[in-house]
């Protein structure tokens, strides 16, 4: 929230209207934090840390971050923002102190850690952590990825990820989310999605499939969030070409997607 009154406003929508539910019985009040969002997963097995490439999530439901907050309507990685320095004072400052104390305290966590920072004029702040891939943002990380994505989650479990390093592709790739008309409010199911036919043999376009159901080999929406489509690219420009030009081959009736996704990134 920027100012007082939209923060009273949003009280008065979670702990008056309900609108999360029994979620909203208490809330936590917390610093304004002006900057670019920065997704930072890693995996862990509780002691070692090896990071994921850097990605960017677009919360808001219109270009330009505008409108309401959503699961996520698009991300890119890598983030240019995100400097191997950068990385090093995130690893060493934020990252690494978590799963020490973690460990100290008899409970060491095991798995994919995910950091939400705000990249600020003071460097990089933490917004909240999350124990598990961010949604959508591995959908732009993990094509990326050239190691066997089991090679680390089994490392992990076996507490022998000291001796894993990843390779990744060059390039970059940028996954846009298609939605439902309204969403992230009231929104309509059972559309027939057209125009998914010869996108599986396209190797830089991944098609991740969410609120979706197949009926009688056809695809019907299910949901707000419908579908994430993946562009792969020598850069992120050329990601977003691929994606864009992926995008537009598909529709539905009342589909609705941010048509900026990865721009922060150029």
């Amino acid at each position: 929230c920027k100012c007082r009154d939209e923060a009273v406003r949003a009280v008065g929508d979670i702990m008056g209207r309900k609108i999360f539910g029994p979620s909203g019985d208490k809330i936590l009040i917390e610093e304004f934090l002006d900057g670019e969002e920065v997704s930072f997963l890693i995996f862990t097995d509780g002691e070692t840390v090896v990071p994921l490439v850097s990605s960017q999530d677009h919360k808001a439901v219109f270009d330009g971050d505008k409108g309401p907050n959503t699961g996520g309507m698009g991300a890119y990685s890598p983030v240019p923002l995100v400097t191997p320095k950068m990385e090093g004072e995130i690893i060493e400052n934020i990252i690494k102190p978590v799963v020490m104390a973690m460990k100290e305290e008899g409970n060491p966590y095991r798995g994919v850690l995910y950091a939400g920072l705000m990249i600020t004029d003071e460097g990089p702040k933490v917004l909240e952590f999350n124990v598990r891939f961010g949604d959508p943002e591995t959908q732009s990380i993990i094509p990326l990825l050239k190691t066997d994505l089991l090679v680390p989650i089994n490392a992990c479990i076996d507490g022998r990820l000291e001796n894993v390093s990843l390779d990744w592709n060059e390039g970059a790739a940028v996954c846009v989310v298609l939605t439902s008309g309204g969403y992230p409010g009231k929104y309509e199911k059972g559309k027939e999605i057209k125009g998914l036919e010869g996108l599986s043999s396209e190797k830089e376009i991944h098609v991740f499939h969410a609120g979706t159901v197949c009926r009688d080999g056809v695809f019907i929406t299910s949901g707000g969030r419908v579908l994430g489509v993946t562009g792969i690219g020598s850069s992120i420009k050329d990601a977003i070409e691929n994606t864009y030009r992926a995008v537009q081959r598909i529709n539905f009736d009342g589909i609705c997607y941010r048509k900026d996704i990865g721009a922060k990134g150029i």
